[in-house]
Order: structure tokens, then C-alpha cells, then sequence
């Protein structure tokens, strides 16, 4: 399927590795000019440099999304591409954390970097969006979100928050030909996941091989209906989905890629 992505700019924020490398190696095999960001240039340059080898089109954009002038960074050496049609707010991050470790000093940093800086993005970007009539906004949220567990709490705040502006966004946006939506991953095998899950095998008896310990790590820890975890690769077909012109008719949607994890019918 042609998503007709070509000549279009896409922003994927943490886009330096895991999920976000993923989404933005996508989104260039599907035409699009991507915008690698991240904190690290090494990380994300070799990112750009991966993308460009298979034939396609990335720059990149180095700064702290937590910061107004980390933010202004970013958004100036994405427009020297040419404007932004297609801001996926990937970045963010969650320490395991319980109620009584996690402190008020935590909850700030968690939202200033899982919430604010989301924010930051969309109002660089998508007034753009509005005056040229046509955008597409796409938040990375997950599960956790709507039935969030009793370990770190204020990461799973953060998730709430960030399904709320997306769809909040999408209302503002009405009639205006941008898009809000947000895809929200179940459990998702990156290397640090595999790594963790490999160490702490013996002890849980799942087994030996890969397939043994995946299977036993799914239905112990994250039981679903596919038993096993998503790869990275799911999760950016459908953000690539919602940034096309195809995906025009939705709209404050959550598109969860979870393997049935999230159990209700809403």
C-alpha cells in the first residue's frame, strides 16, 4: 500500500534509538523526510546515517525537550528541512519507581519531560499545520494509561495526560484539515527488554531458549491475547498509518497495538 508519505517532513521526538529509531526508519522507507531527534548527536546521527543508507531522506535535531530553549533548538533545525507536516511526540521516559520513592521533586521531572515537552512540540509546530491546512499529530501513550498498575505511579500519570492532550488537541483542531491521535504500545521487545528479560529468566523458570523465556515473560508479566510482546516494528506501521493522507477520517482515536493486553471494548 502507498501511504503517500513522499515529500511530506516528519518529526519523531526520541527517535535516537528503540521505539522512535523504528518509527522514523518507517516513515522515510515510506517517502517521508525524517527528522531524527534526540540528546545524544552520536545516537541519533547514526540513526540519520542508517536511514540515508537504505536510499532514504533524515536529518537530525539535537536538544532537551524539557527546556524552552533545548525546545527552540529542536524546532529550528527541523524547519531548516522545510516545514513539518508530521510531529510524532515519542520522547519520554519512566524510572521503576514506588508510591513512597517516587517524590513530588519526581512527579515534576516526569511530566516536565513525558508531558510538557510533548507540549512545547505542538505549539512550535502545528500553527504551521492549521495555516497550511493539513498536519498530522500523533502521541505515543500506552496501556497504562487507562488501567495503570501500583508501580511507578507518576509515569502512569503521565500517560493519562498525554491521552487526554491528544484528544483534547484533536477537538481544538476541528475542521482544520490536522489531526490528532495517539497510539498506545503494549509490552515492547527493544534490546534493553530482551537484555532484562534473558538476566532475570533462571530465576523465574521460564526455560532456556528465546521462545521459552518470551513466552513465559508474556504470561507472567503482560498477559495477552498473541502471547508475546509487540515489536517495534508494529508500533511504527501504525503510527506511519495515521501520518498518512489515508488516515484523514480519524481523529482523536487510540489505536492500541497491545496484543489484546488492554481488555475492554472502548
Amino acid at each position: 500500500m502507498d501511504l503517500q508519505l513522499t515529500g511530506k517532513h516528519a518529526l519523531v521526538t526520541g527517535s535516537s534509538s528503540g521505539l522512535g529509531a523504528a518509527m522514523a526508519r518507517l516513515l522515510a522507507t515510506e517517502g517521508a523526510q525524517v527528522i531524527v531527534h534526540g540528546r545524544s548527536e552520536k545516537r541519533a546521527t547514526a540513526v540519520a546515517e542508517a536511514i540515508r543508507a537504505d536510499g532514504g531522506k533524515a536529518d537530525v535535531a539535537l536538544g532537551d525537550l524539557t527546556t524552552d530553549e533545548g525546545a527552540d533548538a529542536v524546532a529550528a533545525a527541523a524547519l531548516a528541512a522545510g516545514p513539518v507536516d508530521i510531529l510524532v511526540n515519542n520522547a519520554g521516559a519512566y524510572k521503576h519507581l514506588s508510591w513512597t520513592d517516587a517524590t513530588p521533586d519526581t512527579w515534576r521531572e516526569t511530566y516536565e519531560g513525558n508531558v510538557i515537552s510533548g507540549v512545547r512540540m505542538i505549539q512550535r509546530f502545528v500553527p504551521a499545520m492549521r495555516e497550511r491546512g493539513w498536519g498530522r499529530v500523533i502521541t505515543i501513550g500506552g496501556g497504562l494509561a487507562t488501567q495503570p498498575l501500583f508501580q511507578h505511579p507518576q509515569y502512569n500519570a503521565t500517560l493519562a495526560a498525554r491521552h487526554n492532550l491528544a484528544v483534547s488537541l484533536a477537538r481544538e483542531l476541528k475542521g482544520t484539515g490536522v489531526t490528532s491521535n495517539i497510539v498506545a504500545p503494549g509490552a515492547i521487545l527493544v534490546d534493553a527488554v530482551k537484555d532484562l528479560l534473558i538476566e532475570i529468566a533462571p530465576e523465574r523458570g521460564w526455560g532456556e531458549t528465546w521462545e521459552q523465556i518470551e513466552l513465559g515473560a508474556t504470561n507472567e508479566l503482560v498477559p495477552n491475547d498473541v502471547d508475546r510482546l509487540g515489536r517495534p516494528e508494529e508500533i511504527a506501521t501504525a503510527v506511519a498509518f495515521l501520518a498518512s493522507p489515508l488516515a484523514g477520517y480519524i481523529s482523536g482515536a487510540n489505536i492500541r497495538v497491545d496484543g489484546g493486553t488492554i481488555r475492554n471494548v472502548t
